[in-house]
């Protein structure tokens, strides 16, 4: 069974270079441009992880998380943020928000393939768990 990634990122070589290499890992890679088309492709694609920029038009980064937690009751779905937004004020509101894993573009495909997997292994506990 290949997991599902949704690659959300409003920058589209960040995109071309990062779903390909996703595949080749394995995964099934969907890609969003925007907030909105993000929350559409999570009810639509029950993907396991997102990898969440911040930066994004018409619903920005922390709107998709906090929808994502709050009204679709997506209590835990791992959530990546890779966002250029080097500030301990959107690290702590993302992990308010319950994001599981920061990471601060530029990174590196190592970098996020190791939050990826480190996810991907918590996922089992996650979902024994009562409600």
């Amino acid at each position: 069974m290949a997991y599902r990634i949704l690659l959300v990122d409003d920058e589209k070589d960040i995109i071309e270079t990062l779903a390909p290499r996703l595949e080749r890992e394995g995964y099934e890679v969907s890609v969003a441009f925007d907030g909105q088309e993000a929350l559409d492709k999570v009810k639509n694609d029950n993907p396991d992880v997102v990898i969440l920029d911040l930066m994004l038009p018409k619903l920005d980064g922390f709107a998709v998380l906090e929808r994502l937690r709050k009204e679709l009751n997506d209590k835990w779905r791992p959530v990546i943020i890779m966002s250029a937004k080097d500030e301990m004020q959107a690290w702590h509101k993302c992990h308010d928000l319950e994001a599981e894993l920061y990471l601060t573009k530029p990174c590196t495909i190592h970098d996020i393939l190791r939050g990826i997997k480190t996810m991907i292994a918590l996922i089992p506990a996650h979902k024994s768990q009562p409600d």
